[in-house]
């Protein structure tokens, strides 16, 4: 298990898709826990292959203490919306309100090709569909139709009017 760089905004790796995974032995155990020490080392709450220059199916994501191993993931079911602030690892220190699916039911197979459905809301929907996107090549700033006026910078969320724990917990998932 190692801790591995981060991609950020501006290396043309991020845009790279994912890749179907359909060997499921060593190397994939290993990417599993590298993208799992990373993201905890982040600290973050999703990590998916591309963001360490790996063009594979493969995202993990943490919220609330349960960790999901994704392989091979696809969104089956999606409804509501949600706009909340959201960051990205891969563009440290900048944050943006993005409108996702409230809920999201997901199918993924397991580190061992072991087929496994997930329901979530809130943040764990946000998180499984940013770590999705990733799997596509895409980024949260994407969603964004003007940068200058909508990315936040970590430093400017309490003048736009971001209380202290949306901050602090904000700071966390970036």
């Amino acid at each position: 298990m190692s801790v591995l760089p981060i991609l950020t905004l501006g290396d043309p790796r991020l845009r790279m898709r994912g890749q179907p995974v359909d060997s499921f032995g060593k190397y994939l155990h290993g990417l599993i826990d590298d993208l799992t020490q990373t993201m905890r080392d982040a600290p973050g709450v999703g990590l998916a292959a591309p963001q360490l220059g790996v063009a594979l199916d493969v995202a993990v994501v943490e919220v609330s203490g349960r960790l999901f191993e994704l392989v091979n993931p696809r969104i089956v079911r999606a409804s509501g919306d949600d706009r909340d602030l959201e960051g990205c690892l891969s563009v440290p220190g900048f944050f943006a309100y993005v409108t996702r699916n409230e809920k999201v039911r997901l199918v993924a197979q397991d580190r061992h090709g072991k087929k496994q459905t997930y329901a979530g809301s809130g943040l764990l929907a946000r998180a499984f569909q940013h770590e999705l996107d990733h799997l596509d090549g895409k980024l949260f700033i994407d969603y964004l139709t003007d940068l200058e006026t909508e990315l936040i910078p970590l430093g400017a969320l309490e003048e736009a009017g971001v209380d202290a724990e949306t901050r602090e917990a904000v700071g966390r998932r970036g």
